[in-house]
């Protein structure tokens, strides 16, 4: 058990995906470890899945927290056929996207709904704060 967590209280539970062709998965593994080690309990999809899949596993496995994982350039159309698919389920879940985002998307992806835009090289420390603030006990 985490120091910071007591043993009544509920785990933030997160799902980490990695959607598409993209096959790196370096940085979504380092932020897994972050997480877990925050306390957090973490799955991971692994590579290649569609955006159905991750929110099917979402909703079966009751996350509280999507996080999307992408450095193939597509994130703006995966963040948007994510929020898409999440508002048809009825599913509210805080969503976060890392990986390869220029600044000038992360207000457009703000838009689509997704709470948390962390660019390659964002600060482990604010992600797992950011998650931690965006769910609600």
């Amino acid at each position: 058990m985490n120091k910071n967590e007591s043993s009544n209280e509920k785990k933030i539970k997160v799902l980490i995906a990695k959607p598409g062709l993209d096959g790196h998965d370096r940085g979504a593994k380092v932020v897994i470890h972050a997480l877990k080690e925050a306390g957090m309990d973490v799955l991971y999809t692994g590579l290649h899945n569609t955006v159905e899949e991750i929110v099917d596993t979402a909703e079966k496995e009751n996350v509280d927290v999507i996080g999307m994982s992408v450095y193939s350039g597509a994130h703006l159309p995966l963040s948007k056929k994510l929020m898409d698919l999440l508002a048809k389920k009825g599913l509210r879940l805080s969503v976060l996207i890392g990986g390869n985002i220029p600044k000038r998307d992360i207000e457009t992806m703000k838009s689509l709904g997704v709470k948390g835009v962390f660019p390659t090289g964002a600060n482990l420390k604010k992600i797992v704060e950011f998650i931690k603030g965006s769910v609600t006990p």
